[in-house]
């Protein structure tokens, strides 16, 4: 209808008794018309916060908000009929009530909380926390947040296994998704051209990540030769890490870098872990595998690299609802340097350090003396718990190597691999270097953090984990030992992790990427003890099972691990057994997956008093998705983005609207 004069006295007296209803009504005088304003309030805008992250506080002097509630906003009939009476288009009604999912048994959902001081103070319904705050600030106004129409929120996610600075790393030439080696070659060609410095100086390493022989084209392992045979790249040192970081594939001037013959004997190099590839003639092909790699002389990077990689790695990672990180491998050098930035009160993250110690007598490069296996000789690493002004900095856990990976053949195996009868895999640390290892860690009180994957290493890890509970007299409950993976067991030790209350720490999409080849590799017996998630956490005595992405080995969106958890299905919704999912009997619910990421995530760490769920007394970490992604169709989930990721109760990524009910003069923060 047209917009004449008795409209517009109609339209105002409707707002102004939608201003009597509200909270606060600051009213929006800079629209064209008042018609314009109210629909440009309820479809509200969500923009991101730019980098640089956490750098000064998001809310200053007269900004200072150190107590606000947030609220799911829920849709009004009576606003829904005066809107559709006076045909203004904003179909508010088709979309459905916002819910606050708080991961906390006790109350699975809220509809409003209050935050006071970077933590939640009360968590509720919408008249609780209002009664609440009239009652201890009755003279004071409460600052409320209410999510747009159809969003969500959730606690801030937490990755339970990654590799933070190698996220960074690939960035600068990344290789995942390659289907060739000549696609390999011409993208390293394309960033030497791009990189006028690089193309000059021949002598300029060249790193990258992420190439996975299983996809080639070719079928076969990549050699220097393959580099050798561009104009562009021949003599240059190039070095690219396997997609799971468990080989390095260089180039014949790094091999050229090497003693001949290597310090080690092949034999000596297998019995600690590691395999050198050779080609036919007997000479190395260019591929090092697992503690092979440490023969290659590669530089480290910077400080100033290492900042970089960091900042890129926070940005990702708080744009798609991380509040934190068990980063699954820190050396001395990566912890001072993540304790100098938490001394500078920029981590933004909350960042969960597994250290790392020598664990074979490699040298980790040509001139250095042989590591040590001896507890007495290891290097001191400093015990880290909430360290730095934001308390986000923790170390005290260590990270034990087993095995290898299952795509490089570096799986320990109780049995030949099914697809090569000629090897088992490789225990990457000796069984009885790391039963040392464990029991002297375990009575320094370190958490232990041990890589297994295949089902001999796992056997392996829980013998001495069972010996160390039964024996030594620790609880479980207090020491938290890990299996990073836990990728095949037995049916016995399926069990048997569950009820020594060993912590399985999975990730999910490992299943959907290893899938297309998984069960040709171990065959239709062993396969039934792989990716079982939901076998494990049934097992386990107090259903824990954080979650993780292993990223960069997978992508760093947790919604990745989410969607393939619940669905055993790739991207495009496909697997080896159709559209019901890979292996289907071993699908979370999606209150287990969140779980997985928050509550189990938080006591694998040790901080399920400190955050993880949406409770009183927890840190205000959370995250508002413009979805619910517990309920969506399965194919919607990873369609969801994150409109706003907070931690400590500041917005870190993306923006919030201070609203009365309806967001009627909204302001924002």
């Amino acid at each position: 209808m047209p917009f004449g004069v008795p409209f517009a006295v109609l339209l105002g007296g409707a707002l102004f008794v939608i201003g009597l209803y509200i909270d606060q009504l600051n009213a929006v005088f800079d629209q064209p018309t008042l018609r314009q304003a109210l629909a440009t309030c309820i479809d509200l805008t969500w923009l991101p916060k730019p980098w640089p992250l956490n750098l000064d506080p998001l809310f200053e002097g007269s900004d200072a908000l150190p107590e606000y509630a947030v609220c799911a906003q829920r849709p009004s009939t009576w606003l829904t009929a005066l809107l559709a009476r006076y045909e203004i288009n904003v179909p508010i009604a088709d979309y459905p009530a916002g819910t606050i999912y708080t991961s906390d048994p006790t109350m699975p959902t809220a509809e409003c909380f209050l935050v006071s001081d970077g933590a939640f103070a009360a968590v509720g319904s919408a008249d609780r926390i209002r009664n609440l705050w009239r009652e201890n600030r009755p003279n004071e106004d409460l600052k409320t947040f209410y999510t747009p129409r159809g969003a969500i929120i959730t606690p801030g996610l937490t990755d339970a296994h990654a590799h933070t600075l190698q996220w960074g790393f690939k960035e600068q030439l990344p290789l995942a998704g390659s289907r060739s080696i000549k696609e390999i070659i011409q993208k390293i060609e394309a960033y030497v051209r791009s990189h006028p410095e690089v193309e000059a100086d021949r002598s300029r390493w060249i790193r990258g990540l992420g190439w996975d022989q299983t996809r080639f084209e070719e079928g076969r392992w990549p050699t220097a030769a393959d580099l050798e045979s561009s104009p562009l790249l021949a003599g240059r040192r190039i070095a690219l890490v396997r997609v799971d970081v468990h080989a390095t594939w260089v180039s014949q001037a790094v091999l050229d870098m090497l003693p001949n013959p290597l310090p080690l004997s092949d034999e000596e190099i297998e019995k600690n872990g590691g395999k050198v590839m050779r080609g036919p003639d007997g000479a190395l092909s260019g591929v090092f595998v697992d503690t092979a790699e440490a023969l290659l002389p590669l530089p480290p990077p910077s400080p100033e690299e290492k900042r970089a990689w960091f900042e890129l790695a926070a940005r990702d990672a708080l744009s798609v609802g991380l509040v934190g990180i068990h980063d699954a491998f820190a050396d001395a050098a990566d912890v001072g340097f993540y304790k100098g930035l938490a001394d500078e009160g920029k981590l933004p993250l909350r960042m969960y350090l597994m250290g790392t110690l020598p664990s074979e007598p490699i040298p980790t490069s040509l001139t250095s003396p042989t590591n040590t296996s001896s507890p007495s000789e290891w290097p001191h690493l400093p015990r880290l718990h909430g360290y730095g002004p934001q308390s986000h900095l923790t170390l005290r856990g260590i990270k034990l190597f087993a095995d290898g990976a299952l795509g490089s053949f570096g799986a320990a195996l109780l049995e030949p691999y099914s697809d090569d009868s000629t090897t088992s895999g490789l225990m990457r640390t000796n069984p009885e270097v790391l039963r040392s290892q464990i029991e002297a860690l375990a009575e320094r009180g370190w958490q232990v953090n041990t890589h297994a994957i295949g089902d001999r290493a796992n056997q392996v890890v829980l013998d001495v984990y069972e010996d160390v509970l039964t024996k030594k007299g620790m609880r479980a409950e207090e020491w938290r030992p890990r299996i990073e993976h836990a990728q095949i067991m037995t049916p016995a030790d399926l069990e048997r992790i569950g009820r020594l209350g060993v912590i399985p720490s999975v990730q999910p999409t490992h299943a959907t990427s290893d899938m297309g080849y998984a069960e040709s590799r171990l065959g239709p017996d062993r396969i039934k003890g792989a990716y079982a998630y939901k076998t494990l956490l049934s097992n386990s005595r107090r259903s824990i099972m954080p979650l993780g992405s292993d990223f960069p080995v997978e992508g760093i969106n947790p919604l990745l691990g989410f969607y393939a958890a619940v669905s055993r299905l790739d991207t495009e919704g496909n697997s080896p057994h159709g559209i019901g999912g890979w292996y289907p009997e071993q699908k979370l619910s999606r209150a287990e997956a969140l779980a997985g990421m928050t509550t189990s995530a938080a006591y694998a760490s040790f901080a399920e008093d400190v955050h993880g769920a949406i409770r009183v007394g927890l840190k205000a970490d959370w995250v508002m998705w413009d979805r619910d992604i517990m309920q969506v169709p399965v194919e919607e989930i990873l369609q969801a983005k994150v409109r706003a990721t907070v931690v400590d109760g500041e917005i870190e990524y993306g923006e919030m609207y201070l609203c009365g009910m309806w967001a009627i003069g909204c302001r924002g923060y």
